[in-house]
């Protein structure tokens, strides 16, 4: 059985994250042809375009991560109504410098959850902005937004609501059927990042 490379963002950089917590429950959740390798973006420094000609190694491996996967999962936090500004700054290094966007034609997805009823709802609308102008492929149904209570999401991945439960599974199902559709039309070859 062919199998598909996924790489994954978690747009927060805490140690308890809840966003952490359902990209868990969200990979065991996932059909198994789905292979799934988290792209960490806790060291990189703060973008500054007088490094597009001398790419810091941090960024490299960013990239490089982006360029092994052939489909891309955004799970984020919302911070003041928008995402995180760590997950901007990896969103930025990736897709720079100009003409070397590490996010071109890639298939993504966006989902997020929070305390709150709204469950990253704004949040999501800002990345899927910023992802529409790095011309990545998005899954634009159906949409997610979770809201998280410890109960639900015990931990290593559990979900106790059937319900919900369902509901994160058919989104992984459909999440897998959009890469499959994308790369059909667009298939993603082994590239090396030139920065």
């Amino acid at each position: 059985m062919a199998t598909y490379k996924v790489g994954y963002f978690v747009g927060s950089l805490s140690s308890t994250s809840i966003n952490r917590e359902l990209s868990k429950a969200l990979i065991r959740l996932a059909p198994e042809d789905l292979e799934f390798a988290e792209i960490p973006i806790g060291d990189l420094p703060l973008y500054n375009r007088d490094l597009d000609t001398a790419y810091p190694p941090e960024a490299m491996a960013l990239k490089d991560a982006i360029h092994r996967s052939q489909a891309i999962l955004f799970v984020t936090p919302e911070y003041n109504r928008s995402i995180p500004g760590a997950l901007k700054n990896a969103i930025d290094w990736a897709s720079r410098p100009w003409g070397q966007n590490a996010f071109d034609h890639i298939p993504a997805a966006v989902i997020g959850a929070s305390i709150g009823q709204i469950g990253t709802a704004l949040a999501q609308q800002t990345l899927r902005n910023v992802l529409s102008f790095c011309n990545a492929r998005q899954m634009t149904a159906p949409e997610a937004y979770i809201q998280y209570t410890p109960e639900l999401f015990p931990g290593d991945g559990a979900v106790t609501d059937p319900a919900t439960a369902s509901f994160l599974s058919a989104y992984m199902s459909e999440f897998r059927e959009h890469i499959i559709r994308v790369l059909q039309v667009l298939p993603r070859e082994a590239r090396v990042p030139t920065a």
